[in-house]
């Protein structure tokens, strides 16, 4: 058996260091099949995260090629696609990177179960995150509800070394048949959009290191401050890169690591924001219904609005709030959008316009190409107030003072919002370049005045907040 093609089944893992699968797997010696796999819960995504996939799997085919490989793409169910490549080739195993969203565990777990009722070998292995959602448990057994204890619990926790990546691999004699990723039409959904955004992406595993090592050669220093200043260039900008694999959670921690021991300012800011991302799939493996139902249930009963004309225009950013729309058109433009944006808009949508958090959540996992199905059911569920926030329904986040305090200068208005300058520059005008032409949107019309009062949204909340309370 020790000479068996072994199917490597990659997923949201596509880099070549800090692999774990992967090492492991080239130590074996065994001849190798990499296989990237278009099911339906990869079908299911939404139209940007598609997209981006599509860049990805590209970047990554070409990662393989350099280390003497061949990436396999194949259409299907995922059992059934690697049952046919086990009678393609005879391969004795299938080896994959863990995920945790339910979707992923639901799948995993079958064709798990049904490679080893077939006499297979089926394994899994760490990969995606820093520490194993299961690994952190709190001093009587249970899992951590609230950040700031977990993240205690995290921070100096012995962290595995990375992996270099492989030089070189074993593949097979001859290639099994693969699909064509054009033919994929992993595009399709993006329409016009497609051209806009592309200009904005930062694809592969060679990009993301350079952005790690450009982020900690200066502007970590600033992070601190500078994280919430949406008009500067203050974060790493890594999180489409984690999303996708291409850059390890633990290559990351390392680097943040080394920077703390040589006292830099941000660096355990900066170690706090891989936590979060840590503490949301420690959530999303304990408590799955985080990514579609309200996660304390006692919000099971608060008055939502369903989806609504003022939501369909917090959708096309016209909600006559700068901060808010501003966010919006960044995501358009650029497939992601701020941090302090997410919490603003998020805000906004869920308690000035009392529109349920949901109507969001799928809104954001159609439009980002940084989607995380953890990062995303929790921010969400942190801002409507549903979720694992101390101070839940209360905290309202006014988008006139914020912007005010975070962009005072107006360089993030003035980068995204056209109507309000006389001489709108290239990424405002591109807004209407990549939106939908049936929203008719113009950029030489007048800004739309405010959807709601401020003061007068903020009281219908916080009654609402109260009625449910009473």
């Amino acid at each position: 058996m020790t000479d068996t093609p072994l199917i490597l089944w990659f997923r949201r893992d596509l880099r070549l260091s800090d692999q774990p699968m992967l090492a492991a797997a080239v130590a074996t010696g065994r001849p190798l099949l990499p296989l990237f796999v278009l099911d339906p819960e990869t079908e299911a995504l939404g139209a940007a995260p598609k997209w981006r996939l599509g860049l990805a799997v590209a970047e990554f085919e070409r990662s393989m090629q350099a280390i003497g490989l061949r990436l396999i793409l194949r259409r299907g169910p995922a059992l059934a696609v690697v049952q046919g490549l086990i009678a393609d080739t005879g391969a004795g195993g299938v080896w994959w990177s863990r995920l945790y969203d339910p979707a992923a565990v639901a799948r995993d777990t079958g064709v798990k179960a049904a490679l080893r009722a077939m006499g297979l070998e089926a394994r899994s292995f760490a990969g995606h995150l820093v520490q194993e959602p299961w690994e952190v448990e709190t001093g009587t057994g249970g899992f951590y509800r609230v950040f700031t204890p977990f993240w205690r619990a995290i921070r100096g926790r012995e962290v595995a070394a990375a992996a270099p990546a492989p030089k070189a691999a074993r593949g097979v004699t001859a290639r099994p048949v693969s699909d064509d990723l054009a033919g994929w039409r992993l595009d399709a959904a993006m329409g016009r959009g497609a051209a806009v955004v592309a200009a904005h992406q930062t694809v592969g595993e060679a990009v993301a290191a350079a952005k790690l090592a450009a982020f900690l050669d200066g502007p970590v220093d600033s992070y601190a401050q500078a994280r919430d200043l949406p008009g500067v260039q203050g974060t790493s900008r890594l999180s489409e890169n984690l999303t996708y694999g291409e850059i390890g959670p633990r290559t990351v921690w390392h680097a943040g690591m080394r920077a703390l021991e040589e006292g830099r300012a941000g660096a355990e800011m900066f170690l706090r924001e891989i936590g979060w991302r840590e503490f949301s799939y420690h959530l999303i493996h304990h408590t799955p219904q985080i990514t579609h139902a309200n996660w304390k249930p006692e919000w099971d009963s608060f008055p939502w609005l369903d989806d609504n004309p003022q939501a369909e225009a917090w959708r096309r950013g016209m909600t006559g709030e700068p901060f808010v729309d501003a966010a919006m058109r960044e995501m358009y433009v650029t497939g992601t959008m701020h941090n302090r944006g997410r919490m603003i808009v998020a805000s906004y949508l869920t308690k000035h316009l009392m529109t349920d958090w949901r109507v969001g959540l799928h809104w954001f996992a159609d439009c980002l190409t940084d989607w995380d199905p953890a990062s995303n059911a929790m921010g969400w569920q942190w801002a409507a107030g549903s979720g694992p926030d101390a101070a839940p329904y209360f905290r309202i986040f006014n988008p006139a003072t914020q912007v005010e305090k975070f962009d005072s200068d107006c360089a993030y208005r003035r980068r995204f919002i056209a109507e309000s300058s006389a001489k709108p520059g290239p990424e405002a005008l591109a807004f209407f370049d990549a939106v939908p032409k049936s929203w008719g949107l113009d950029a030489k019309a007048p800004y739309p005045t405010p959807l709601v009062d401020l003061a007068s949204g903020r009281a219908r909340a916080l009654a609402a907040y109260g009625a449910r309370n009473s």
